[in-house]
C-alpha cells in the first residue's frame, strides 16, 4: 500500500473527528476497516444517553411500589390514588432526591424516603421494598400493617430511620434490622412482636431504641450497658429477671431509659448514676426490692425519677432529694420507712413528690401497719457502696 495514501487516510479521519467535535454532531462516524468491521469515531457528544443506573433505579422503585400497592387492601384516605404511572417521585408520601452517580458526573434521581405516617393503610410489607436501596427513612407509624418484616429488608443499606410503630406486626423481634448498617433510629413500639430481645440489639450503633408496648419476654440481655443509645424504651412488655448489672455503668449518652410495667425483680443495679447524664429513669410497676442505690444521688441532670409500684424499702436519703434538676420524684406503692428533712422541702421547691402507700410513720396515706410488719426482700443482698454517710457524688469523683 502506498505510504502517502495511508497518511492521507489518517488525516481524513482526524479531520472528520475534529469537525464533529467542533459542531457537536451526534451519531458518530463509521469508517470501514479490514473485512467489514466498523471503527466508530465521535458519538453522542452533546446529548449523552442517561446513565443506565438512573433508569434502573427508577424502574425498580416503580416495580417495588406497585407490588406494595397491590398488597394494600384498604386505603380510606385515598393516599394511593396518586400512585399511578412511572413517575414515582410524584406519588404522595414518596420523596426523591439527587444522588451522585458513580457512572456519570451528573446526579441521578432516586427514592430517598417514604413517609406514610397516620395514613391508616391496611396491608402487608412486601419483600420488593428492599429494591429501594437508596432510601434513608421509612416512616409507617399509625397504620394497620400486619404480618412480619421481610428478611430482604437487610438490603436497605442506606436506611437510617425505621418507624413501624403503632401497627399490627407480629412474629419474633425483626432481626433483619440488626443487619442494616446505617440504621440509627429503630421504632417498633405498639405492635405484637414477641419472644426475647436479641443481645445484638444493644451492641448496634443505634441512637434510639423503642420496643415498648409489645409482648417481648425473657430476661433483658446482660450487655444492655453496651448500648450507645440516648433513648431506650422497654416499657409495657413481659420482661423478667434482674435489670442487668451493666446498666449501672452506662455511659453519658443515655438520657432516657424506661423499664416500667414489666415483671422485673431483684435490685436496682449499684452504680446507677455514676457515669450517666440521665434525665428520665422509670422503673415503676415491677417487683424490684432492696434499697435505693446511693449512686442515684449522682444523677445531677435527672428530671423524672419514678420508682413507684415496686417493693423497695429503706429510707430516701437527703442527697437524693437534693438533686438540682429534679422535677418529679415518685416513690408511691413501696415499703419505704422514712425520708429526710430535705425530701420534705420538695413541696416548697414546686417539685412533684408522691410518697403515698409506703410505711413512713406519722405520714398520711400510708400502708396499714400489718403490711409493713414484713418487708419484702428482707433477705435479698443488694451490694451497696459502704460510706459513713449518704454518698455525695462529688466526693466520689
Amino acid at each position: 500500500m502506498d505510504k502517502s495514501w495511508s497518511l492521507n487516510f489518517l488525516l481524513l479521519i482526524l479531520h472528520l473527528c475534529t469537525t464533529q467535535a467542533a459542531f457537536g454532531v451526534g451519531g458518530g462516524v463509521g469508517v470501514g476497516v479490514g473485512n467489514g468491521g466498523v471503527f466508530w469515531v465521535g458519538g453522542e457528544i452533546n446529548s449523552p444517553e442517561p446513565p443506565r443506573s438512573s433508569v434502573t433505579k427508577l424502574d425498580e422503585a416503580y416495580t417495588a411500589l406497585q407490588v406494595w400497592k397491590s398488597a394494600i387492601s384498604n386505603d380510606p384516605l385515598k393516599i394511593l390514588d396518586s400512585w399511578v404511572g412511572p413517575n414515582v417521585c410524584s406519588y404522595k408520601g414518596v420523596f426523591c432526591s439527587n444522588l451522585q452517580s458513580e457512572m456519570a458526573s451528573s446526579n441521578v434521581l432516586v427514592v430517598a424516603g417514604i413517609d406514610l405516617n397516620h395514613a391508616n393503610l391496611q396491608g402487608t410489607l412486601v419483600k420488593e421494598l428492599s429494591l429501594l436501596t437508596d432510601m434513608s427513612l421509612l416512616h409507617l407509624n399509625s397504620n394497620r400493617f400486619s404480618g412480619t418484616v421481610p428478611d430482604t429488608f437487610r438490603d436497605l443499606t442506606s436506611l437510617e430511620e425505621l418507624d413501624l410503630s403503632n401497627n399490627q406486626l407480629s412474629g419474633t423481634f425483626p432481626s433483619v434490622t440488626l443487619y442494616m448498617p446505617s440504621l440509627i433510629y429503630l421504632d417498633i413500639r405498639f405492635n405484637s412482636f414477641s419472644g426475647s430481645l436479641p443481645q445484638e440489639l444493644f451492641n448496634k450503633n443505634l441512637d434510639a431504641i423503642f420496643v415498648n408496648n409489645n409482648q417481648f419476654e425473657g430476661e433483658i440481655p446482660q450487655n444492655l450497658g453496651n448500648s450507645p443509645a440516648s433513648v431506650i424504651n422497654l416499657a409495657n412488655n413481659k420482661l423478667n429477671g434482674n435489670i442487668p448489672a451493666s446498666f449501672g455503668f452506662m455511659g453519658s449518652k443515655v438520657k432516657e431509659i424506661l423499664f416500667l410495667n414489666n415483671q422485673l425483680t431483684g435490685c436496682i443495679p449499684e452504680g446507677v448514676g455514676l457515669f450517666t447524664e440521665m434525665q428520665v429513669l422509670d422503673v415503676s410497676f415491677n417487683s424490684l426490692m432492696g434499697h435505693v442505690p446511693d449512686t442515684l444521688s449522682c444523677l445531677q441532670n435527672i428530671q423524672v425519677l419514678n420508682l413507684a409500684h415496686n417493693k423497695l424499702s429503706g429510707e430516701l436519703s437527703e442527697v437524693l432529694c437534693s438533686l438540682r434538676s429534679l422535677a418529679n420524684l415518685t416513690v408511691a406503692y413501696n415499703f419505704f420507712s422514712g425520708f429526710s428533712q430535705q425530701c420534705s422541702k420538695l413541696f416548697f421547691r414546686n417539685i412533684g413528690f408522691d410518697f403515698s402507700l409506703n410505711c413512713i410513720p406519722g405520714r398520711d396515706m400510708q400502708r396499714p401497719q400489718p403490711e409493713c410488719s414484713v418487708i419484702p426482700g428482707g433477705s435479698l443482698s443488694c451490694i451497696r457502696i459502704p460510706t459513713p454517710k449518704p454518698l455525695v457524688c462529688a466526693s466520689l469523683v
